[in-house]
């Protein structure tokens, strides 16, 4: 059993800093045609400019050259600043996960992750710089929160990773970027408007868009109940994933703070609204640490919560925790894993482990942030 611990204080807005240049990938496409008019160039301007970006994934102005020189350069200046500078690049799995820890305009730092698989490829980014959540096992967690990511500031996290993808730099040859998921640096649902509209823009067709498809779109949360009803009614099959980590009370409040607020009951019935609204499966994360929560009375006692709100509305995917410097928690132990696993599966509950990488590259969202900071 976890000991008592001081109650945590919740960040659930960001501070106040500068605000990101505004960028193309902020506006809306009736917006685009408003910025090209007033900057003195014909409307259909904001079209090609939108090819450029979403379809060959480049703000490049010396590679727009349907455009007049100096137009392409003006409005390149005008509505696509650099929002992004790569601080550091790690490689492992032989180069098919890349971890890319980004500077952003006013010196924060968030990090993303570009896995590449045999038969796809997913990325996983940051929403927000630091998180205000306060797991305590979270490298992210333990930074607090600096502030919310600009919509342009995750999209072009997005047009990174899919445009590297298609140059062939990552081992394997040119493809396509096929999953996005927001499980990077940050509570998605505590910046709801700059991730739904990261979200469209990436389902939106080209060349208004990047043309992925919404169900290999997944949004997590540590439970923000409010904010899951309201993504419900979003009129998107997104895949929603519940960072759940414990199915009781008196541990979950130590591990995930915000239970103080929406209790386990609370965030699985919502979870379960999620399900009836969308019709698309909940996946539940759970990150076993060694003798935390792993135990098999816990397993039996979230199979029992789930299995009681019904069946074929959720998947668990256990997850070995990726031990952060300094951490007092480590990962579970192989065999008690797999007790965990085999004690949900007795009560009907689909679960997977969840495939780790990029362990020996720092691979927890955070942990180069920290470094940077320390």
């Amino acid at each position: 059993m976890a000991g008592r611990s001081t109650p945590l204080t919740l960040t659930m807005t960001a501070p106040r800093r500068g605000k990101p240049p505004r960028h193309f990938a902020d506006m809306a496409p009736d917006e685009r045609l408003q910025a090209v008019a007033d900057l003195g160039e014909k409307p259909f301007r904001a079209k090609q400019l939108a090819t450029h970006y979403y379809t060959h994934l480049t703000s490049d102005a010396d590679a727009m050259t349907d455009l007049p020189r100096a137009t392409r350069e003006g409005l390149v200046a005008e509505l696509f600043p650099e929002l992004l500078v790569p601080a550091r690049v790690m490689q492992a799995d032989g180069g098919t996960t890349v971890k890319t820890l980004w500077k952003l305009f006013d010196g924060a730092k968030v990090e993303s992750v570009l896995m590449r698989y045999p038969n796809r490829s997913t990325l996983c980014v940051s929403s927000q710089a630091g998180c205000g959540m306060a797991c305590p096992f979270c490298a992210t967690g333990q930074l607090g929160l600096t502030r919310n990511l600009s919509t342009a500031e995750i999209v072009e996290q997005v047009r990174s990773a899919a445009r590297s993808l298609a140059d062939g730099d990552v081992p394997g040859g040119p493809t396509r970027l096929n999953n996005l998921v927001f499980m990077g640096m940050g509570e998605p649902l505590a910046n709801y408007k700059a991730v739904m509209a990261t979200v469209r823009q990436v389902v939106a067709a080209t060349p208004d868009g990047l043309g992925m498809s919404a169900r290999n779109v997944t949004v997590s949360t540590v439970g923000l109940v409010p904010a899951m009803d309201k993504l419900a009614k979003e009129d998107l099959p997104l895949t929603l994933a519940l960072s759940l980590h414990a199915p009781d009370d008196e541990l979950r409040s130590e591990l995930v703070p915000v239970n103080t607020r929406w209790s386990v009951d609370e965030v699985l019935d919502s979870a379960r609204r999620y399900f009836e609204v969308t019709g698309r499966r909940v996946s539940i994360e759970y990150a076993l640490i060694r003798d935390m929560n792993d135990h098999a009375w816990r397993a039996d006692l979230l199979g029992e919560k789930l299995t009681a709100r019904g069946q074929g509305w959720v998947h668990v995917n256990p997850i070995p925790l990726n031990p952060t410097p300094g951490s007092i928690w480590t990962a579970s132990d192989p065999a008690v894993e797999d007790e965990f696993v085999a004690r949900l599966r007795g009560h009907g509950i689909p679960t997977t482990i969840r495939d780790t990488r990029g362990s020996d590259i720092d691979g927890a969202c955070g942990q180069l942030a920290a470094e940077e900071e320390e």
